[in-house]
């Protein structure tokens, strides 16, 4: 029923039909690989385009301001590397020759940037199918070579051999690389001095994650390319618990990196060569980088100036900001910038290249110049991951960071409330808007209160949605990060709880429509939350995670005992499992999987669906071929925001719909 009052319709919550449809989400996103800048000083990015079932496309800045961007990638190949699955770090630009990892065959080619007619060579061996990856390149000048991290599943899959290596540039041949740096489980940030006689890099190995404690080493080059000797300079101390990360030199040989050795807090540091010392360059309560998820991370960069000046970006309270850093003087110069999130920074010609968003920006490139004190800035935005979320600006809802109560007495979690809103209706004033609470992945992950058409699509339609970072998250420090430590389904399900609580004592929602939705890790917190609590009333997983045992025992190299630290022993893991508590389900739920996951395996989802079906719980399933960890493909991403729509509408009731979507087959319902 909905009536007009002074032309804005009074209809239920759920029901408002809004311009922000399943097309729009899916074909105007598209998701940013990486920067960086040519021999000319012009920005070259990596996009996945969702419209292009997701394949990744180099794209060189127009020459003139108002020309058209050209694309550099050639039809027929695709940039993305599947090193640790969730790749990164899959292009390098120096001068004006590119370096990238083909998604196909995943092998490394070179290209000339400035013949664009000429085709891709390859650098490394065909090997009959993608089963060595390259990942987080840098080019030797000095030996006319090309390092970087490879990941080798030619012996196992399962089990495959990380190493540094080496893949020489001069001949015509193409020849199997050697190996420069090896004996880890894992390596990342193979970073040259200006004179290729010194190699930094970053090293970890099982149980740990890249966050939980790494090394950083150095190594010296000699005169045929070797390394000759090695120094560990900083994570091998036992008595300092630290994760150091981000290694770079400086034009004068100096080396910087990011370690949390302090305060619990991912900051600025150097390295004193000559005494093999660790000092702090500024010290914050503030995260300056984020986990290693994927490779290519560059958080940082030096600034050209008569003083020592870092351009960084830091995180705290939620939120990021843009500063610089003068290295001698320990001072922090903070910069008026009107991204609250930024990723990555890289420098460019006399100007700074900047990876940010805010609650009415989508994902962006701004190219940001200074005035000669630094403290001022002019910036344009470049790129856009979304251009035309412009058009439906009077339709955002933007969010608000919260801080609500957890079960632990005086400790709280954080989140970001979006309530409904879109100016062409309302609900009568006795009704409270159903809440989508949004579980993030990882789960060493963060939510950002950024602008994503994927929650306005919800929230312009009368629903209100919360995105959590529980106890788990990165951007509070690791003391925050580590209460997820030996407790992954409580904490995460316990915080999810406490906040769809704390906004329905608010009055914000209505405590019978509340509904949860996770992809990934987010996907077992929202299977563990519907099995072990009652506060929802239905929900959608996305690639999740049921059984834990499985889990660990089938998913990828980098994650392989990672399950075991958030857990613990197969009995907590058996305990904790979704699906040996299938008694305890009474929620309608909707599960969608990739069948090409590697991640998690897709008979994760074909089990919790057949179990909860047996159970006689309202059950769908989707299953996508051709997709892997994280769907990729435009169709597929639109069919799951609909379904998820529709299927919330139907089994929670109180509206219909306004878009016209055919609901696929409820089990135990229709």
């Amino acid at each position: 029923m909905a009536f007009s009052t002074n032309n804005v319709i009074t209809a239920p919550y759920g029901s408002w039909k809004s311009p922000i449809t399943g097309d729009v989400v899916s074909g105007a996103t598209k998701n940013l690989g990486g920067i960086a800048v040519d021999g000319r000083g012009r920005l070259i990015w990596l996009e996945f385009r969702p419209l292009e079932s997701g394949r990744g496309v180099l794209v060189l800045e127009p020459e003139n301001v108002g020309g058209e961007a050209a694309d550099i990638t050639p039809k027929g190949f695709g940039v993305r590397t599947l090193a640790q699955e969730y790749g990164g770090g899959a292009f390098t630009v120096s001068g004006n020759i590119l370096f990238f990892a083909n998604s196909d065959d995943q092998r490394l080619y070179k290209q000339s940037i400035t013949s664009l007619d000429e085709a891709p060579v390859p650098l490394t061996p065909d090997y009959g199918g993608p089963v060595v990856s390259y990942a987080d390149g840098i080019l030797d000048a000095r030996f006319n070579r090309f390092l970087c991290v490879r990941e080798d599943g030619r012996e196992s899959s399962q089990n495959p051999t990380t190493t540094i290596v080496s893949i020489p540039l001069g001949s015509n041949d193409v020849r199997e690389p050697v190996v420069l740096i090896g004996g880890s489980d894992f390596y990342a940030f193979p970073r040259l001095d200006s004179k290729s006689e010194r190699i930094a890099w970053v090293q970890w190995n099982h149980p740990n994650m890249p966050w939980d404690r790494t090394e950083l080493w150095v190594g010296y080059i000699s005169e045929n390319g070797e390394i000759y000797k090695r120094v560990c300079v900083a994570g091998n101390d036992p008595s300092l618990v630290e994760a150091p990360t981000e290694p770079k030199w400086s034009s004068d040989g100096e080396l910087f990196f990011i370690t949390d050795r302090e305060n619990g807090f991912w900051n600025l540091h150097k390295w004193i060569e000559s005494e093999n010392k660790v000092v702090s360059v500024y010290s914050l309560e503030a995260e300056f980088t984020r986990p290693l998820w994927t490779f290519g991370i560059n958080s940082y960069e030096f600034v050209q100036s008569s003083k020592q000046l870092i351009a960084c970006s830091y995180r705290q309270h939620g939120k990021s900001y843009l500063g610089v850093v003068d290295v001698e003087g320990s001072k922090l110069t903070v910069i008026d910038f009107p991204c609250t999130d930024i990723n990555d920074i890289t420098s460019g010609n006399d100007c700074l290249y900047v990876e940010g968003a805010s609650e009415d920006l989508p994902s962006s490139v701004a190219k940001v110049t200074f005035d000669d004190d630094k403290s001022k800035v002019d910036f344009n935005i470049i790129w856009s991951s979304s251009p035309d979320s412009l058009n439906y600006s009077s339709y955002i809802s933007k969010p608000e960071l919260i801080e609500f109560p957890t079960e632990v007495s005086g400790q709280n979690a954080y989140a970001y409330f979006y309530p409904p809103s879109n100016p062409d209706f309302q609900a009568s004033e006795d009704e409270k808007p159903p809440l989508l609470l949004m579980s993030h992945g990882g789960p060493t992950e963060e939510t950002r209160g950024i602008l994503d058409l994927s929650i306005q699509y919800w929230t312009s339609r009368g629903w209100a949605v919360v995105d959590v970072n529980y106890g788990g998250s990165t951007g509070y420090g690791r003391a925050y990060r580590e209460r997820l430590h030996k407790q992954w389904g409580i904490v995460d399900v316990n915080d999810c709880c406490s906040c769809a609580t704390f906004l329905v004592d608010n009055g914000k929602v209505d405590k019978e429509r509340l509904c949860i939705m996770g992809a990934s890790s987010g996907g077992y917190t929202t299977l563990a939350v519907l099995a072990f609590r009652k506060i929802f009333q239905a929900g959608a997983s996305l690639a999740g995670i049921a059984d834990l045992n499985l889990l660990s025992s089938e998913t990828h190299k980098f994650e392989s005992h990672y399950v075991q630290n958030l857990v613990g022993d197969e009995n907590a893991m058996r305990e904790r499992s979704p699906i040996n508590h299938v008694d305890e389900f009474s929620s309608p739920i909707i599960i969608f999987q990739g069948l090409e996951d590697k991640v998690v395996p897709p008979d994760q989802a074909k089990k919790i669906y057949q179990a909860v079906k047996e159970k006689g719980v309202p059950v769908a399933l989707v299953e996508y071929e051709g997709e892997q960890h994280g769907f990729r493909k435009a169709e597929n991403i639109k069919f799951t925001i609909e379904q998820e729509m529709v299927f919330f509408a139907r089994v929670i009731g109180h509206f219909n719909v306004s878009d016209d979507i055919t609901p696929i087959k409820i089990d135990n319902f229709d």
